[in-house]
């Protein structure tokens, strides 16, 4: 269903009158469609409606996505209009507010309805949560943390980090045990936002649930999520000169000593839910996704690698068999 759905926003990214934006659209699905799949992994969370679900992710996925393109690829380096076109995902967990005008400030403008349109389906979304009010403000707190992270990172490299750090700081009174750029990295997840929608789906859900889901996932799974991708992305981004928050740690050994603490502590918040051999499934996977590919064997990365996979147990290594058979068959 994930593919179907990403189909039918290809052909509508299709349709857009400018042709930038129709590019980078139909470039995020293309090349960053392992995320919405990935995500898809809420559709099986226990209580959840499966259908209603991929709509969900897919949709809000399919947005962040676009953003990252637009943000990162279209010569842009505005802040206002980053965080303007950002406010799409504030309107897509928020079907009380107005739909903004995304491209206010941004050069390119006519995507014949594509952005409003993936907004709508997630608002039409939401509808099938019943316990979506109790949600509503921990997923509104994520969206605004992953705004200022994507409307932060993107700016030129003579003011990004300067910005970035003073944000952090301002926000790390709250999580004394992580870093600046681990915070950073945590914001940029979405799995937080799929976790707590997923759970909104129980008609009893109670409030010490979704405090607990949200405290297991951020900063420990969210962080864990994006630290992976930014560990395997490290080569390339020294090459490139791109921001990569694993360039903080001082050597490799530290790097892997980290994400090990965010490995116990996602497991240690995971065995403190409600099912927690679902979430234990969701570190695990996400330990064998990210370091089964290529780039994490590489010869800079494979002693980290190898002692990660480890770490995970026994799960974390039959995961990762998966996934190479996955890899070697063209399906990951």
């Amino acid at each position: 269903m994930v593919d179907m759905k990403l189909e039918e926003y290809s052909g509508r990214a299709r349709q857009a009158e400018d042709e930038m934006l129709a590019q980078q659209a139909l470039a995020s699905i293309r090349d960053k469609r392992f995320h919405a799949l990935g995500g898809s992994v809420y559709a099986l969370y226990p209580g959840a409606d499966r259908v209603n679900m991929i709509r969900f992710i897919t949709a809000l996925q399919t947005i962040s996505d676009y953003l990252d393109n637009l943000c990162d690829r279209a010569g842009v380096e505005d802040e206002q209009a980053f965080r303007q076109l950002h406010l799409s995902m504030r309107d897509a967990v928020d079907p009380s507010v107005a739909v903004a005008d995304y491209y206010a400030y941004y050069p390119y403008k006519a995507d014949n309805g594509y952005l409003k349109a993936l907004v709508e389906e997630c608002r039409a979304a939401i509808a099938g949560a019943p316990s979506y009010p109790l949600v509503k403000d921990k997923i509104l707190q994520l969206v605004a943390l992953y705004t200022d992270l994507q409307a932060l990172k993107h700016l030129g490299k003579d003011r990004r980090e300067e910005k970035l750090w003073a944000w952090a700081e301002r926000e790390l009174k709250d999580y004394p045990h992580i870093y600046r750029w681990e915070f950073s990295a945590a914001a940029g997840s979405t799995l937080g936002v799929f976790v707590l929608f997923a759970a909104a789906h129980n008609p009893q859900l109670e409030e010490v649930e979704i405090l607990r889901l949200h405290s297991a996932y951020f900063p420990w799974i969210a962080g864990l999520h994006i630290l992976l991708d930014y560990f395997i992305d490290s080569e390339e981004d020294i090459a490139s000169g791109d921001l990569n928050f694993t360039h903080y740690y001082k050597d490799p050994a530290f790097c892997c000593q980290r994400l090990s603490y965010f490995i116990d502590r996602s497991v240690a918040g995971s065995m403190a839910l409600k099912h927690p051999g679902f979430h234990l499934t969701v570190v695990k996977g996400v330990l064998a996704m990210y370091l089964t590919d290529p780039k994490a064997i590489s010869v800079k990365n494979k002693p980290v690698t190898r002692k990660l996979i480890r770490k995970g147990g026994a799960a974390a290594v039959l995961y990762a068999r998966i996934c190479r058979l996955l890899r070697y068959k063209g399906k990951l």
